[in-house]
Order: C-alpha cells, then sequence, then structure tokens
C-alpha cells in the first residue's frame, strides 16, 4: 500500500524548539516557586502535552497545573520563546520532495494553534502542507485525539495509506492507538532510537534523507 498522507510532528521532527520550550519551563516553574528539576527531565517535555509534563511527570495538581500552563505560554508566545526554534538541516529539501512527489504533508502537533502557526510562518513552511492539526484543551487534548483529528477532516478511510513521523514515544504510541504506522526519527535529538524502538515505531529515519527514501519506498 502506498503511503499517500504522512502526517509530521513539529517539535523535535521538524524544528528543535527545544531552547524555547526549556526556558518556558524554567520560567513556569519559577513564577510557580517550585524547584527546578534538572535540565535532562526538563528537555524530556519537548513534545508531550503540557498537562502531561507538568500534572503527571512533575505531580501538579489539575488547578496548579493549568496554572503552571498558563505561565508557560506567557514566556513562549508573549515573551520570544516560540523563536528560539532552528529548522533542522535538510528538513526544507525532505518536504520539498515529498511534495513533489505527490504526498500530502500533514503538521500532527501537540503543540498549540497560536504557536504553530508562528513557527510554520516564521519558517516557511506553511506552503508545504495540505492540513495543519493542532492540539487544544477540550476535544485533542493527546496525540492520538490529534491524529484523529486528521484522520476525520482529511477523509482518510484507509490508515494503511498514512504514516506518522515524530521524534518521540508520543508520536509512535498514539499512532498505533489509532492503527497507524509510525515512523520514529533519530537525528532531532530528544527521542534516543531506544525509546522509539521499545514504543513500536515501525520504522526508524536518522536523517531527513532517509525518511524521504523510505517513505518513497513504501
Amino acid at each position: 500500500m502506498t503511503k499517500t498522507h504522512i502526517l509530521f510532528d513539529l517539535d523535535g521532527t521538524l524544528t528543535d524548539s527545544g531552547p524555547g520550550i526549556v526556558n518556558g519551563f524554567k520560567y513556569a516553574i519559577a513564577q510557580m516557586g517550585r524547584e527546578e528539576p534538572p535540565l535532562g527531565v526538563i528537555r524530556k517535555f519537548v513534545g508531550p502535552p503540557l498537562k502531561e509534563s507538568f500534572g503527571i511527570v512533575l505531580g501538579y495538581s489539575p488547578e496548579d497545573t493549568d496554572k503552571a500552563i498558563a505561565f508557560y505560554r506567557t514566556y513562549y508566545n508573549g515573551m520570544g520563546g516560540v523563536l528560539e526554534n532552528d529548522l533542522y538541516p535538510g528538513v526544507r529539501e525532505m518536504l520539498e520532495e515529498l511534495k513533489a512527489a505527490g504526498k500530502t504533508l500533514v503538521i500532527a502537533t501537540s503543540k498549540g494553534v497560536n504557536g504553530t502557526r508562528v513557527v510554520l510562518d516564521h519558517f516557511d513552511l506553511r506552503k508545504y502542507f495540505d492540513f495543519v492539526a493542532t492540539a487544544n484543551d477540550m476535544d485533542r487534548v493527546t496525540k492520538a485525539d490529534v491524529i484523529r483529528y486528521v484522520i476525520r477532516e482529511c477523509g482518510i478511510t484507509d490508515l494503511d495509506s498514512a504514516i506518522m513521523v515524530g521524534d518521540r514515544r508520543y508520536d509512535v504510541e498514539a499512532a498505533a492507538e489509532v492503527g497507524m504506522d509510525s515512523m520514529g526519527i533519530t537525528y532531532g535529538g530528544y527521542g534516543t532510537e531506544e525509546e522509539l524502538r521499545t514504543a513500536g515505531a515501525t520504522y526508524l529515519a536518522n536523517t531527513p534523507e532517509d525518511a524521504v527514501k523510505q517513505i518513497l519506498g513504501l
């Protein structure tokens, strides 16, 4: 079955958004008057939903989680954190080649709509994508929710024709939850090959060029 719809995570997959996300968490934690965890822990927050990072990993109450998310968004959206970000080498070429091959490219991110729009516009990436799906605090809270939204809005009737590309286990596990293949990428630096294999990634790609070759061969 040819893969016609290619779903891409954003943070850690297309762009290295780590610095802005890390600084946003540091700001929020400081504003909450909490002890800052080790940097290695904070770096793992690149990709997962904010509620999971604050509520489950850091153990904040639901009320404090909402407060911390508001502080995080103040920094990230209002204090320049969203632009503490770089496009990974080879990503633009990857998108151009897949687009030229006639693939339908989709953003499927746990990022909010405003931050996603700013990043796509800043790096001039919006032109490559046929559809952009972001998370929200209502009906698209988890990554699986976002993928289901893509399936519905893009009219994907055969899940074998689609694949989710991302750098963390959350992308892989969400794809598996809805019955879609996944490709774990290791060039981003936030998810390890071990993490992706353990999560059950269908395929692995070490470079954007590798991802293109595999996708065009599927």
